[in-house]
């Protein structure tokens, strides 16, 4: 299983959510570059990244962030908000970046996803976010009617192999992952899923590592201190 520590931007600083709620927002490091060089020099080889100003506004608001780190280290980035169009995406990919997260347009118009698939391949990475087993989107503002697991059947089904999925009522509560809704998404696609929201210590990596999932996104509780980087990526496995 891969651990990708987790930076999220917004207004060009580090922060984390609690539970998607933008009122919440905390700011947890001072500089995105050396954070990110603090979890390579870890030994992380992936990096998850968000955009959440272009989340909400549709755009690449931070974008010159994410192209120095993926300059600046040899992090596998993968990179996700505000991404919205084929130009978006060759944006990122073409300036470093390993691979770009699709999100509300996996719900507002998978034929998109379709495309994008048959032209960048396993470098598309769909995020699927959930509240009470229902895909939200816009970062995570507007929650509709779509079964999280029918949404990765169909993204399956479109040549997605890649799902990060949260489970937004986890997401900064460090009380631990949705194994149960984790096992059904597992269960349920041929995809490889990365488990995001909920990750507090080391007893979660192995929870997850049993579960058999690709790789786990851990944020809050770096930056609290609950889990140590080197000690999940020992256990873990890792690589790719």
């Amino acid at each position: 299983m891969i651990i990708l520590p987790a930076i999220d931007i917004k207004d060009g600083n580090c922060v984390r959510l609690y539970k998607g709620d933008f009122d919440t927002v905390e700011k947890v490091a001072n500089d995105p570059l050396e954070t990110a060089l603090g979890f390579q020099n870890s030994g992380a080889k992936y990096l998850h990244m968000v955009d959440l100003d272009g989340a909400k506004d549709a755009k690449l608001v931070n974008r010159d962030i994410f192209t120095d780190i993926a300059k600046k280290t040899n992090l596998k980035i993968e990179i996700g908000g505000g991404i919205r169009s084929l130009d978006a995406i060759e944006y990122y990919l073409s300036h470093g970046l390993y691979r770009a997260i699709l999100g509300s347009v996996a719900v507002k118009n998978p034929e998109f996803v379709k495309t994008a698939v048959k032209e960048y391949g396993n470098r598309i990475v769909v995020g699927i976010d959930a509240k009470n087993g229902m895909v939200a989107s816009e970062g995570w503002l507007d929650v509709g009617k779509v079964d999280y697991i029918e949404l990765a059947k169909r993204m399956c089904d479109v040549g997605v192999r890649y799902i990060v999925f949260t489970d937004i009522s986890k997401d900064g509560t460090l009380e631990g992952p949705n194994l149960e809704q984790l096992s059904a998404i597992n269960q349920a696609t041929n995809c490889n899923i990365i488990a995001s929201g909920g990750i507090s210590g080391i007893k979660d990596i192995k929870a997850l590592t049993k579960l058999g999932v690709y790789g786990t996104i851990c944020g809050k509780s770096l930056y609290k201190g609950t889990l140590d980087l080197k000690q999940a990526i020992e256990l873990s496995g890792q690589q790719d």
